[in-house]
């Protein structure tokens, strides 16, 4: 069943030092794009959390943000100060160099890496927390993906049945279509006063049959229809799949149009190519 790349989870695991909360927002992109709001302490696991994602998503902007609480508010917040003294060190040498000063405040050195640290709790304990939690908020989102899903699959199935209405209508009309062109066709010799040739009349009616036989697009509109519906029941990425088929049933309705020569068909055409174009802002969502 297909997933939407339009989704929103947020969830909160408790530990013995405290929780860990992770939120993730999905939109539709071409891509798997994902971006990560992490405290400073998780910056290593960046990467882990990114493979993750890859391993559980195909498509979609993802935004993630992950943040700790610790039951010990007081002591939440530790400085790494012999890291601090290195950074100014450096910083000052650096400054003699150029010969410039090196103003250098207090905020700004709490904003340099890893001199801000979380509680004197294990980084292991941290990463695998936090590893965790975003595993399943992503199962959170993919639960939320397939809900939203499902509905559009729905909507497709709905516009589905529209063009295989519109798909019998034509058909249905066919052999009264080409019989009001044969009597238009002889109306016409008449009033022309041409003696009415048989075998004449005969090509003329086998040239509009020729260039009005929708009969291989009404076919390829059909098999279409099925294909989407297999498509639909896939486990796997589909919505490239889909957008391709889109493109495919467009072109249908644009021949069926090209080919009109009757107002049902013409109108059978325009009716198709919204009922399309319905489904694939749809299909834009879908992973």
């Amino acid at each position: 069943m297909p997933r939407s790349m339009t989704a929103f989870a947020r969830n909160t695991i408790d530990f013995p030092w405290g929780s860990v909360t992770c939120e993730l927002r999905s939109v539709n992109h071409r891509f798997l794009e994902t971006s990560f709001r992490l405290p400073e302490t998780l910056r290593e696991i960046e990467m882990p959390l990114r493979e993750i994602a890859r391993k559980k998503l195909t498509r979609g902007k993802v935004d993630c943000s992950v943040q700790m609480a610790f039951n010990n508010s007081d002591a939440a917040i530790n400085a790494d100060l012999n890291l601090a003294k290195r950074y100014i060190d450096i910083a000052e040498q650096i400054a003699d160099q150029i010969d410039q000063p090196a103003p250098i405040s207090p905020l700004d050195i709490m904003r340099w890496p890893g001199i801000l640290k979380d509680q004197d709790i294990e980084p292991e304990s941290l990463h695998k927390a936090a590893i965790e939690t975003f595993s399943a908020t992503v199962d959170q989102l993919l639960q939320g993906r397939q809900r939203e899903g499902n509905k559009l699959a729905d909507i497709i199935e709905q516009r589905l049945v529209g063009i295989e209405s519109q798909v019998k209508i034509v058909r249905d009309n066919l052999p009264d279509i080409l019989a009001h062109q044969r009597k238009r066709l002889e109306e016409k010799m008449v009033d022309m006063k041409t003696q009415l040739d048989e075998g004449r009349l005969e090509q003329e009616m086998v040239i509009i049959a020729n260039r009005s036989d929708v009969d291989e697009e009404l076919d390829r509109l059909e098999v279409h229809i099925a294909e989407i519906r297999r498509v639909l029941q896939s486990s796997d990425s589909i919505g490239r799949r889909l957008d391709f088929l889109m493109q495919e049933l467009n072109r249908e309705a644009n021949t069926l149009g090209s080919k009109s020569i009757a107002g049902v068909t013409t109108q059978a055409s325009v009716e198709l190519k919204v009922l399309i174009e319905q489904m694939r802002e749809q299909i834009q969502n879908i992973e």
